[in-house]
């Protein structure tokens, strides 16, 4: 019951606050967003396996850090989506984003190579995203 009654709110609650909306989103390729969700899923568990074995190992080898992420991406939604994908991700965190959406801080519980961290984002999350929000 409790499944049907969610299934049911899932489908009708977008449906009918969708008019106070001004901008409805458009996704450019259903396949990317496939295909972002498993690698997103798979990142999440790997993190998680990731975070645990640094916060049970010497606290001398974590180094955490901020890292401002120079967005590619201008839709309001994919930057959402983008700091949300990282904010779910252990270890990460989404902290804000400059005015002009064209940085994006985010705060990582292990930082050694800045250039491998931007590289990662641009490439498994940002990059499909800008397919998805054409």
């Amino acid at each position: 019951g409790h499944f049907a009654l969610a299934a049911a709110l899932a489908v009708v609650i977008p449906w009918w606050t969708g008019r106070l909306g001004a901008d409805r989103v458009r996704v450019g390729s259903w396949q990317t967003a496939t295909r972002l969700a498993v690698i997103v899923l798979y990142d999440i568990v790997a993190s998680a396996v990731t975070v645990a074995r640094q916060i049970l190992g010497p606290e001398e080898r974590i180094r955490p850090g901020f890292v401002w992420v120079p967005l590619a991406i201008r839709d309001a939604y994919g930057i959402a989506s983008l700091a949300s994908i990282i904010t779910m991700t252990p270890g990460t965190l989404a902290v804000d984003v400059t005015p002009d959406r064209r940085w994006l801080l985010i705060h990582g519980l292990n930082i050694t190579d800045e250039a491998a961290v931007l590289a990662d984002i641009r490439n498994r999350y940002e990059s499909p995203l800008r397919e998805i929000f054409t």
